[in-house]
């Protein structure tokens, strides 16, 4: 991995694939992918262009026997967006769609193989998604819809939280970062992974109470109230909040022998690890110092304004004692060019190089250009050898598995006071936490650590006597048991071969005896698609009735038509009468889906194309197996008489309900509707309406009066979140109606 090349390339991925290989070693698991973007592009090293790639495990010789064909952990690269480029992540959510989809495609053909090799037959699914980061929790939650699968979401830095620092920073307005980061859309879209979440991992207490609160969809006294309502069974009406759990990121620690010695004395051998040369990095070091025996400071941070180096080199620079005692070692990512580096980093180095000139820091600070990933640990290394110490000034960190990683190699650390810095030092008690925007504060810690010997041996000793608690097996234990809680979704498809039939109980409701309900969903279904010079159509009204019944009469026509050749076939081969009875039969049969967009200019060309899609897929039309989507909800036709032409599909309502808030949520939005009201010109008319003749169990609607007045769609969408009620609320036939639907529930998620 290229750790440090970019802002892209952080300590996020290490911790990604780490986790994805401890999960992959550990008892109980089968098989981890690792899903992230492909890109075949001369700027990147040539291994992200491979399709997959194993992760073998890191401290297991004997596993690979134990392991079954496709178990084990996987980084499965998914080709979209640019094929030939890399682009930042700013630039990735247009892209999303065609992740979310080439991933889906990926998991039902892996859920396929995975059935043939361990299922019986019988496909094997997930059981969870994980989003790492915000661009990732989008992609999860739309395929946690797709698949009804739970959701877990891990944020690792939060774009409220980052819109506040930089805010704070005064460098830019908030339209420019906004242009910048595209932080509105990040910010969505960790809103989206809240709603369709139902475990949130953090890292740290102060990511819950100081940067999840920032989100309109979580609370942290409401999540209590909700979490103690759900123990003692009591309704929360609707309301719902993901669970946030604080479990910190591992480290491999098998590998690692603490450093004795020191720079006077050879460090001491033993049989495994016997007295080697130095390694290349060192030297690499080393050089730059006139003395290189004095304890080493070091920093491990890209050149980013939030990892607050220059603060760092100020605080050196005018604290003279801490200059005379230390050396400085700042290791900034990799760079062959000032000039090829993007403009932020550039910005960032050239400050660091200019307070170096300033204080004339040369021969006491280190910045080499280039250290590869498996030399990192040397780093840490040659400077507990030293005697030295590890920081971290950054003004905010999420976690800090550096801190972990210079712990685990004995070196004594001072740190941030904002983040997962305060959890590390409360267990590990190894260091001193400082105020990142008060240099002396930082020289005074430093300059505390490097002199007092005393004070350095004690922090040492307890950072290593306590590290096992941050190692992977115990991240993964607490992972796997939070998971475990989470309730299976996935519906358990009936076959055809299964034998019992649906019984007569299983909804009454569900059953349509009346083509009028469908005509109504018929015309909701087309709100807003008629197309016209202008993209808006305000004649929708005067037509769309016409257009309606001759819709409606095209598929009543069609529905007779399935009935009569029913009649027709008589008790021969075409109809499987173990198919044709009972009251969802059509549901186990399903095979194929056939997407058709249409952008007719006349109800005519419309007509003719359902004509012509009936005839093209005659077998299935005799079956009775095609599906419809009108509105929120998905139709199959019946060839029972009894039922009417058509019945709802029961299992999509089962895997659109995840966090669905019901009657509880109906209530809240006709309390709001009421509360919007025409007050111009002293009118005090309702500007929204309850439209019950079209709503339905998943589809709350209503009609608008007066478009203007109504509040835009993100207020509403904001609302209800304060509230813990999660849904999707959709503005349309041109800002006349409003449907509100479940989180889980849309026409694109009802095709996926």
């Amino acid at each position: 991995m290229e750790l440090g090349r970019d802002s892209d390339t952080g300590g996020q991925v290490k911790y990604v694939v780490e986790l994805a290989r401890a999960l992959g070693s550990m008892p109980g698991v089968y098989r981890v992918d690792l899903l992230t973007r492909q890109v075949a592009s001369p700027d990147v090293d040539w291994s992200y262009g491979e399709p997959t790639e194993m992760l073998t495990p890191r401290n297991s010789e004997d596993f690979m026997d134990e392991m079954g064909e496709s178990s084990g952990a996987y980084i499965v690269r998914i080709p979209f967006g640019p094929k030939d480029k890399y682009i930042p992540k700013e630039l990735l959510w247009p892209h999303i769609p065609e992740f979310v989809d080439g991933a889906l495609s990926h998991i039902i053909q892996m859920s396929h193989v995975l059935g043939e090799q361990i299922g019986s037959g019988k496909p094997v699914w997930p059981v969870a998604i994980h989003g790492h980061y915000a661009d990732a929790g989008d992609s999860a939650a739309l395929l946690s819809g797709a698949l009804n699968v739970p959701m877990l979401f891990t944020g690792h830095s939060l774009g409220r939280d980052k819109l506040e620092q930089l805010l704070k920073q005064g460098r830019l307005s908030k339209d420019e970062i906004n242009t910048t980061y595209k932080i509105m859309r990040r910010i969505e879209a960790e809103e989206l992974s809240l709603d369709a979440s139902e475990i949130v991992i953090t890292s740290t207490r102060q990511e819950i109470d100081e940067q999840w609160r920032l989100y309109d969809g979580f609370d942290p006294v409401l999540e209590r109230k909700l979490r103690a309502r759900i123990r003692r069974n009591v309704s929360c009406y609707g309301r719902f909040m993901p669970r946030m759990v604080i479990i910190p990121p591992g480290m491999e620690f098998h590998h690692i022998v603490p450093q004795d010695g020191d720079m006077d004395g050879e460090v001491e051998g033993n049989e495994e690890h016997p007295s080697s040369p130095d390694p290349p990095i060192w030297s690499e070091i080393m050089r730059f110092f006139s003395n290189p025996r004095k304890p080493m400071i070091l920093a491990l941070a890209r050149p980013d304004p939030k990892k607050n180096i220059t603060t760092l080199v100020k605080a050196f620079g005018e604290c003279r004692p801490l200059r005379e005692l230390a050396n400085l070692t700042l290791i900034m990512g990799n760079r062959d060019g000032i000039d090829e580096m993007s403009s932020t980093n550039a910005s960032v180095l050239l400050s660091v190089l200019k307070l170096i000139d300033k204080y004339d820091l040369y021969g006491q600070v280190a910045y080499p250009k280039h250290h590869k990933q498996f030399e990192v640990p040397d780093i840490y290394r040659l400077a507990a050898k030293t005697k030295g110490v590890f920081i971290n000034p950054a003004f905010i960190e999420p976690f800090g598995l550096t801190l972990i990683e210079a712990a685990a190699h004995g070196l004594p650390i001072v740190a941030t006071k904002n983040g997962g810095p305060v959890d590390i030092h409360r267990v590990l008690d190894n260091g001193l936490l400082v105020d990142p925007h008060d240099q002396q504060s930082i020289a005074a810690a430093l300059l505390k650590l490097v002199a007092d010997k005393h004070l350095w041996a004690r922090c040492r000793q307890n950072g290593l006597k306590n590290i096992h608690l941050f190692s992977w097996p115990e991240h993964c234990k607490t992972y796997l048991s939070r998971i475990a809680s989470c309730k299976t979704r996935h519906p358990q498809w009936q076959r055809s071969d299964d034998g019992g039939e649906s019984s007569e109980t299983d909804s009454p409701s569900d059953s349509l005896r009346d083509i009028h309900d469908i005509s109504l969903n018929l015309k909701f279904s087309m709100d807003g698609d008629r197309s016209g010079a202008s993209g808006n159509d305000n004649s929708l009204d005067s037509e769309g009735n016409d257009r309606k019944s001759k819709l409606e009469n095209a598929v009543l026509s069609w529905s007779k038509g399935v009935l009569k050749d029913q009649r027709k076939a008589g008790s021969g081969d075409r109809i499987d009468h173990g198919f044709s009875t009972g009251k969802f039969p059509v549901l186990r049969r399903r095979k194929h889906i056939f997407v058709i967009a249409v952008d007719s200019d006349s109800n005519e060309d419309l007509l003719d194309v359902i004509r012509k899609v009936f005839e093209t897929v005659e077998k299935e039309r005799i079956e009775g197996s095609i599906g419809f989507i009108f509105g929120s909800d998905l139709f199959y036709a019946t060839i029972n008489p009894e039922d009417g032409p058509f019945v709802i599909d029961f299992y999509y309502h089962s895997h659109i309900e995840y966090g669905w808030g019901g009657e509880g949520l109906r209530k809240t939005l006709v309390r709001w509707a009421g509360s919007v009201t025409n007050k111009m010109a002293g009118n005090e008319e309702h500007v929204v309406t309850v439209a019950e003749h079209l709503s339905t169990n998943y589809c709350y609607t209503f009609e608008v009066k007066n478009a203007g007045r109504v509040p835009p769609v993100k207020e509403l969408r904001k609302s209800l979140r304060i509230q813990a009620l999660r849904c999707n609320v959709i503005y349309c036939r041109n800002g006349t109606r409003i449907n509100v639907i479940p989180v889980l529930a849309s026409r694109s998620q009802a095709l996926r």
